[in-house]
């Protein structure tokens, strides 16, 4: 039997979640880091980060020159298969695994200079 190719590149956690994630390991994250971390563009992390204040996930202020951004305790997934349970537990599963940096190397070697809330 011949290997079969994927349709398709995707993933089971969406950009979506792994910003919101971030940004409750720190919520004075930089819109480049979250860009860089993703894979995406300032602008395509800027998006999502809208996206994720509008929808109520989030909200935003400022400390000094920096965005301060705080997660919206209780939020409920989006979608109605799973539109009872709150988002909590994905994020703490996805905040507890090592970010890039920490504990492995990224695949490009650097360090992208997140840091662990709890510490």
């Amino acid at each position: 039997m011949e290997p079969v190719e994927p349709r398709s590149s995707w993933t089971f956690v969406t950009n979506h979640a792994r910003i919101l994630a971030m940004i409750l390991r720190d919520p004075e994250v930089r819109l480049r880091d979250l860009a860089e971390s993703c894979l995406l563009t300032e602008r395509a992390a800027q998006a999502i980060v809208g996206d994720l204040e509008r929808a109520g996930y989030l909200t935003r202020g400022r400390h000094g020159r920096r965005n301060h951004y705080e997660v919206t305790p209780g939020t409920l997934f989006r979608h109605p298969a799973e539109g009872h349970h709150e988002i909590a537990s994905l994020l703490n599963l996805l905040v507890d695994l090592d970010p890039p940096g920490r504990g492995t190397a990224p695949p490009d070697g650097g360090d992208h200079g997140e840091r662990d809330p709890r510490s």
